[in-house]
C-alpha cells in the first residue's frame, strides 16, 4: 500500500514538473527548477497548505536543533 502511494505521488510530481516546464508560469525556467518546485505540488495547488508545510518544516528543524546534545 505504501509503495502505491509513493508511486502515485511520484507520478503526479513528474506530471506537475512537466506541466510547469512546458506550459506553466515558470516555463522560462529550467526543468530542474520546476522539478524542485513540484516536489511540494500540493502546496502549489493549495496555497494555504504551502504555509502549513512551511510551519511543519520550521518546527521540525527547531525540534531537531533543540534535541541534539552539545558536544
Amino acid at each position: 500500500m505504501r509503495n502505491k502511494l509513493l508511486g502515485g505521488y511520484a507520478v503526479i510530481w513528474l506530471l506537475f514538473a512537466l506541466y510547469g516546464t512546458w506550459w506553466g508560469p515558470y516555463a522560462h525556467k529550467s526543468f530542474l527548477y520546476n522539478v524542485g518546485r513540484s516536489l511540494f505540488w500540493p502546496g502549489e495547488i493549495f496555497p494555504a497548505l504551502r504555509e502549513l508545510i512551511g510551519i511543519v518544516v520550521v518546527l521540525g528543524i527547531v525540534a531537531v536543533l533543540t534535541m541534539s546534545k552539545p558536544r
